[in-house]
């Protein structure tokens, strides 16, 4: 106080540069710190700034709260701070990036700052980071999976971008190939080149690459590292997510599998740029189920139909990421409510199964919520019209919502009873009650989940 302001910007200065080298690292500064172009230049060029905006009167009320002094606003300070926010607002008004906390806990604060700076980390099971980036941040790896889609637009760059010439095994594309055979090809190819404890491989590629390439990892010499860079919309909002790896039995989907999280995931929307339309369209049904889960603002966003959602991906990419990784954070083995993610899964994997993978896995996921959403409104928990509104926001983005009239339905029915959600005789289904929520529900009639009626036909 005695040596002034200028001093003390003196002092911010020095702590700021004797700090912004450090590694993945977050920098609380205060609201004069970059008022300095020297300082801004600084923080903007060694990482992301975010704005934390507030309103006057719950700036007022934090800062009576405070025991610390602060001379700048002494006497008055409505008036001190008032005057302050005026001749600062050019300044605050330049940052792009800014997150509102006027009654957020630090928590939920905390994940709004990742969803706008798009970069999340998980610590629940492992600590791990999701990025949506650009593959330039990839780091070193010593194999890469792929398919024989994905490798024709990206193997090349993937090794461009790592700066050697990775070896890399690429295997055929489609959820018919993930299988035992194929993880055996992976066993195989980590063994003909080399790869120990210390190894690392990525999974480039879409949900079934991902699957398969880390079951093969969490089992090869009992558990090595993967990296995810997937390469569909489906698999960056949900697939690559969570840790669950396996593959599929002639059964079942993923009744074999393991909980066995990448050590970073790399999500980049330019790789997206390649993506066949009904891929992308297929991939949009779990952004919609993460917003009637949890999240009514990317709901209504989905809503408006692909032109906006293109035009917009980035951000929905991030939203839906950030659905995903609070609900795993909280339940990273699905003990309890990370099973709200299976929203429209039970009956959407029974379709795609029987439809012999005609289907995408998006396009049956989407005709399974409208199902178990029939199903909800029958039963009395969700609210009415629930079932419209999630059909127009599908049917918005090119999506089907009603079962194909030529699979039957008591096949359907059979590999449902075979779902690894059943415990006993009954299956534990995440209904929607209403946008932004749903609601955990034991079923053992599984015919009734998908039944006739006069009123309401779910099968034809």
């Amino acid at each position: 106080e005695e040596k002034g302001e200028q001093a003390f910007r003196d002092l911010e200065t020095a702590a700021l540069k004797a700090l912004i080298n450090e590694r993945n690292s977050v920098i609380a500064l205060g609201g004069g710190a970059l008022l300095r172009n020297e300082n801004r230049a600084f923080a903007e060029n060694s990482g992301t700034v975010v704005l934390l905006m507030a309103e006057l009167d719950t700036l007022i009320e934090r800062l009576r709260a405070d025991s610390n002094e602060r001379p700048l606003l002494a006497g008055d300070l409505r008036e001190k701070l008032s005057s302050l926010l005026a001749k600062r607002r050019e300044h605050y008004l330049s940052f792009p990036q800014v997150v509102r906390v006027d009654r957020d806990t630090v928590e939920q604060v905390v994940y709004r700052v990742q969803i706008e700076v798009g970069r999340h980390h998980l610590s629940a099971m492992g600590e791990y980071d999701v990025v949506v980036g650009q593959v330039g941040q990839l780091p070193n790896a010593d194999l890469i999976v792929t398919d024989e889609n994905v490798a024709r637009h990206h193997l090349e760059g993937i090794k461009q971008t790592i700066g050697r010439d990775v070896p890399s095994i690429v295997i055929h594309a489609g959820e018919e190939h993930k299988n035992l055979n194929t993880v055996s090809i992976l066993w195989e190819a980590f063994l003909y080149y080399g790869l120990d404890r210390r190894s690392t491989v990525i999974a480039l590629g879409g949900g079934v690459i991902g699957d398969l390439t880390g079951f093969a990892a969490s089992t090869y010499m009992r558990g090595i590292d993967w990296i995810a860079v997937p390469t569909t919309l489906l698999s960056m909002v949900d697939a690559s997510l969570g840790g669950k790896t396996g593959f599929d039995l002639p059964e079942g989907k993923n009744l074999i599998g393991s909980f066995h999280p990448p050590k970073l995931v790399l999500a980049d929307p330019g790789l997206l740029l390649t993506l066949p339309e009904r891929e992308l369209r297929s991939g949009m049904a779990e952004v919609v189920k993460h917003g009637i889960i949890a999240d009514p603002e990317l709901f209504g966003m989905c809503s408006r139909g692909m032109d906006r959602v293109k035009a917009d991906i980035e951000g929905i990419i991030n939203r839906a990421m950030a659905v995903k990784i609070r609900i795993i954070e909280e339940d990273p083995y699905e003990r309890g409510v990370r099973a709200a993610l299976n929203l429209g899964h039970t009956v959407g994997h029974a379709v795609e199964l029987v439809s012999g993978f005609e289907l995408r896995h998006g396009e049956a996921i989407a005709v399974g919520m409208i199902v178990e959403a029939k199903y909800a409104e029958r039963i009395g928990i969700a609210e009415p019209g629930l079932t419209d509104e999630i059909r127009k926001s599908l049917s918005a983005l090119g999506l089907p919502v009603e079962i194909p009239k030529d699979l039957p339905y008591e096949e359907i029915v059979r590999a449902m009873r075979v779902d690894k959600k059943k415990n006993a005789q009954v299956i534990r289904f995440a209904l929607p009650v209403e946008i932004g929520r749903v609601e955990l529900v034991e079923v053992s009639d599984l015919e009734d989940i998908v039944a006739r009626s006069d009123s309401d036909e779910t099968i034809s």
